[in-house]
């Protein structure tokens, strides 16, 4: 194998564990592993558990809207589609990456219903992949639309 070919399964491998991690934190949000303590940092009280509700239904529909703003260029890795539309409307005008960004906030919604060690290190775990997962999908998406760091100094989050 060579460099070229070695570098492009590389960086192919990477984007299939950044996904893999996404999913399989978000699936831990379901499914607690007995390595993190599940101990309360402080009391849940109603005003807690509504605000994390809140914060839970608010991202839901934000990805919802993504996702329909999206239509066919929606896609779990971070390499758009090879006939994908770079967009720029809808929710898209205000936050270049809505469904991460929610995902981090149902992560910490949950969180804050909960209060739990376990769910915190969730949240810190999935902003750290997200994190990544954003960074390259940038690169990949400068590349491939000549107006995308235009969009980037227009939109900043």
């Amino acid at each position: 194998m060579n460099k070229f070919k070695l570098k492009v399964f590389l960086k192919a491998t990477y984007e299939l564990i950044l996904v893999f991690l996404q999913f399989f934190i978000i699936a831990l949000h379901f499914f607690q592993l007995g390595l993190i303590p599940k101990k309360q940092i402080i009391q849940i009280t109603p005003i807690s558990y509504f605000m994390g509700i809140l914060i839970i239904i608010i991202a839901l529909i934000i990805i919802l809207v993504a996702i329909k703003d999206l239509g066919r260029n929606l896609s779990p890795f971070p390499r758009p589609l090879t006939n994908s539309n770079l967009v720029t409307t809808g929710i898209y005008r205000f936050t270049r990456h809505p469904i991460y960004y929610s995902l981090i906030f149902i992560s910490f919604g949950v969180f804050i219903i909960k209060l739990c060690i376990y769910y915190l290190c969730l949240t810190i775990s999935l902003a750290l992949i997200i994190k990544f997962k954003i960074v390259l999908e940038e690169q990949y998406l400068n590349n491939k639309f000549k107006n995308y760091l235009l969009y980037k100094n227009e939109v900043k989050y």
